[in-house]
């Protein structure tokens, strides 16, 4: 039996604190969703490079700090660094930024908020380890809760967007889910493969893999809107916000969010993990409604509910000898 196999039954205390990391990393990516709408006027090219700029320029210091650790990473170790950081964080909040200003949030909310439920069957289907009945009562549960949510969600589009920008919408949150069905796969595998990787290293290496590709990104976008023209330059028309938020996002859902991610990654089956995105999903309806000022309504409270209860039947699930 691999070594990821034998590792399908996490016993009660790694079980305890990879669920805990996984809701740390959920609660700091829920704020990404807002950030788009925050910050509206600005394309999402400039979020997402800004975002990931941020995040490496964070990463150096760590990176100093951290410094025998990281010399000691082989060349294998780098390039899986950098095809996380293209592939989990600059294609994804790129992707994910355009879907919500082209669609606003519920459409993207529901295409991404599968994720618990896709990466959950993708990494079964690649690792094996669990036997399908008893995945199944938890993804039906979250799926459930999902089309209430946003059920819910899609009943308060609020009408001024055309169809054109909602098909670009649904398009550009597919292609986030796509990315983002790969990177906790192949990050989980990665870290299940070299157990010997601190969780704290391997985020703060992904943040200086990141560094140079969100670098001539960034770099390429104000070329390309000082030749356009149509936006304030060098930070856009708020800079003192965008940096805030940039540098608030950076630190937090990226750096932060990463190391717990990669300490649940390491702590919990793969299957199991991608089942705990949920907490993102929910984390980014509570900021959502908040930012809106309003409460969420019954339904959405019982979709809520029952995503809640698909993470706990999920976490008994692989608890259970």
């Amino acid at each position: 039996m691999s070594d990821i196999n034998q590792r399908s039954r996490p016993t009660a205390e790694p079980l305890v604190w990879g669920v805990a990391c996984a809701l740390g990393a959920g609660l700091a990516w829920g704020i990404v969703f807002v950030a788009p709408l925050v910050l509206a006027d600005y394309p999402p090219a400039m979020l997402a490079f800004g975002r990931y700029l941020a995040f490496g320029l964070i990463a150096l210091p760590l990176a100093w700090r951290d410094r025998v650790r990281l010399l000691a990473l082989r060349p294998a170790d780098w390039r899986a660094a950098f095809e996380l950081a293209l592939s989990g964080n600059i294609t994804y909040y790129l992707c994910l930024a355009a879907a919500i200003q082209l669609a606003d949030a519920p459409l993207p909310t529901m295409i991404i908020g599968t994720l618990p439920v896709v990466i959950a069957i993708v990494a079964n289907l690649h690792e094996g380890g669990m036997p399908w009945l008893r995945l199944v009562p938890s993804l039906g549960v979250i799926a459930a809760g999902i089309l209430l949510v946003n059920q819910a969600e899609l009943r308060a589009l609020d009408g001024v967007r055309n169809l054109s920008d909602y098909l670009l919408g649904a398009l550009a949150a597919l292609g986030a889910l796509v990315a983002w069905t790969w990177y906790p796969v192949r990050n989980s595998r990665w870290l299940r493969l070299h157990p010997e990787l601190n969780s704290a290293t391997w985020a703060t290496a992904q943040g200086v893999a990141t560094l140079p590709l969100a670098a001539v990104g960034m770099a390429g976008c104000l070329a390309w809107y000082s030749l356009k023209g149509g936006l304030a330059m060098p930070l856009g028309p708020r800079p003192w916000a965008f940096a805030g938020w940039m540098l608030a996002i950076g630190l937090s859902a990226s750096w932060l969010g990463t190391l717990l991610w990669n300490r649940a990654s390491q702590l919990l089956p793969t299957a199991l993990v991608g089942q705990l995105i949920v907490f993102e999903t929910l984390a980014a309806l509570a900021y959502a409604f908040v930012w809106r000022g309003v409460f969420p309504g019954a339904e959405v409270l019982g979709g809520v509910a029952l995503l809640v209860a698909g993470v706990v039947l999920g976490v008994r699930a692989f608890a259970r000898p």
